[in-house]
């Protein structure tokens, strides 16, 4: 997960690679665990699984993430009109 972010700092779109920047910024204060990937399991499938098993908040603007999150009752953290944060669930 770090390291989609640290792929977008560097090889994104510039709003990409600003964006990637701040996440990885705020990253810096959260302590961060290693989880395996299963085969063929994509990023987003690992961040569900885990967020369930750990009854965790999820923060993300990715609205399929969201969505599937919301799905399994795991509260989400998003940025709302660039400068709020909103609690779903």
């Amino acid at each position: 997960m770090k390291n989609e972010l640290e792929m977008l700092s560097e090889k994104g779109s510039p709003q990409d690679r600003k964006n990637a920047f701040y996440a990885l910024k705020l990253s810096e204060k959260c302590r961060l665990v290693q989880v395996e990937q299963g085969k063929g399991m994509l990023v987003d499938d690992v961040i569900v699984k885990v967020a369930g098993e750990w009854h965790s908040p999820v923060f993300t603007n990715d609205s399929q993430l969201r969505r599937k999150l919301r799905d399994i009752c795991v509260p989400v953290i998003y940025v709302r009109q660039k400068s709020r944060l909103e609690l779903d669930g």
